[in-house]
């Protein structure tokens, strides 16, 4: 059974990028110590990409790094160097929505779990995070 599904809305700092996301009020977010997540303190949840949707002209103030694999995709606000989502590596088709971007209201629950980016191949297998940006098929229609 999934959980009843509700619209959130956030962004950056400066409110240049706005999205929403349509997720459960009760999310599991992940907390990463690889490299570039604990640098930033990202704890972020997962969602298919067609649940996430990009703002008015908020692409425009977008720019993307990319390291290593260049599988993610780090995207950060041009104007405040906030990275409100992005493509991860576990879930390239996902969407990655740190949570502390979400305007205030809509979620009810937050729990933590951690997952060892530094060792990331055996943690991705052992935490089942890349179900996170799959969707049944009759959720997609």
């Amino acid at each position: 059974m999934n959980p009843e599904m509700v619209i959130h809305n956030g962004g950056c700092h400066c409110k240049s990028v706005r999205w929403r996301v349509q997720a459960p009020a009760s999310i599991v977010v992940w907390q990463c110590n690889c490299s570039d997540c604990s640098m930033r303190g990202n704890t972020h949840f997962i969602v298919p990409s067609i649940r996430f949707e990009l703002l008015g002209d908020s692409k425009q103030f977008l720019t993307t790094y990319t390291f290593g694999t260049h599988t993610a995709k780090h995207t950060f606000c041009k104007i405040c160097g906030i990275t409100s989502f992005y493509v991860p590596r576990s879930n390239p088709d996902g969407i990655a929505v740190t949570f502390r971007c979400v305007d205030p209201g809509t979620l009810n629950h937050v729990e933590i779990k951690q997952i060892d980016g530094r060792n990331w191949e055996d943690s991705v297998s052992q935490t089942g995070i890349a179900a996170c940006s799959k969707v049944l098929d009759k959720e997609s229609k």
